[in-house]
């Protein structure tokens, strides 16, 4: 017969020793978060809008393609003169190419920019009078426009809450705030769209926009003045 060992002092006191306790991050309610996230935004930026000038749905669409990898301040000095020469696309649609890079050039990539805002202007004469279409699913065919571009148009210009615009900002905050695991643009606006009411679509990004720049800039967020307290 096997004899158990002895119990001494110091595996009675292992016995008695308490359970250490989990150091894991408590799970967080990404609807919870999302709608606390809504509701500070709300309080910090609500006047928040769209940055880029615009005095009609043509102006916002040419000068949204031109902002990509751009500051909508370098966008804002270009665009006026770009619409002093050419107000309409049919006029953007006959300018000579060269003469579209030399006006963007300090956009960045001005050579894909002017073939995609000419090309886009020529399919707005072409196939529709000169008017921008109010159908996503019409906009996103048009050269250099995708969903981000199409979102921006819609929300700003007719309210239309078509989805959420996300850029560069809005998918630094979203990682870091907790309301998505992803990088691609696309796969990022599915989640906001699941977490956020409709009629928050188009305020959300414009809000999120501005609190990506005054606030949690890519760089060097500035945490201590930031109200989520969340990342």
């Amino acid at each position: 017969m096997t004899r158990k060992a002895p119990r001494t002092a110091a595996t009675a006191t292992k016995a008695r020793a308490p359970a250490k306790k989990s150091t894991a991050t408590p799970k967080v309610d990404p609807r919870a978060q999302a709608a606390k996230v809504v509701r500070r935004l709300k309080a910090d930026y609500p006047d928040a809008t769209c940055a880029l000038g615009h005095e009609s749905a043509f102006e916002l669409l040419i000068s949204t393609i031109l902002s990509a990898q751009c500051t909508d301040v370098r966008v804002n000095m270009v665009t006026p003169e770009l619409f002093r020469r050419w107000p309409t696309p049919a006029h953007l649609a006959r300018a000579p190419l060269e003469q579209i890079e030399k006006v963007i050039q300090s956009t960045g990539f001005y050579r894909n920019k002017a073939k995609n805002i000419k090309g886009c202007s020529q399919a707005l004469f072409e196939k529709y009078d000169g008017e921008v279409p109010q159908e996503i699913e019409l906009l996103v065919e048009l050269p250099g426009v995708g969903r981000k571009t199409a979102n921006v148009v819609l929300g700003t210009v007719h309210g239309l809450a078509t989805g959420v615009v996300v850029d560069t900002h809005v998918t630094r905050l979203s990682q870091r705030l907790g309301l998505t695991k992803h990088t691609d643009a696309t796969k990022i606006e599915q989640d906001l769209m699941q977490l956020l009411p409709k009629s928050e679509w188009v305020d959300f990004a414009h809000r999120m926009i501005e609190h990506g720049r005054q606030v949690c800039i890519a760089r060097k967020p500035k945490c201590d003045l930031c109200s989520m307290n969340s990342c």
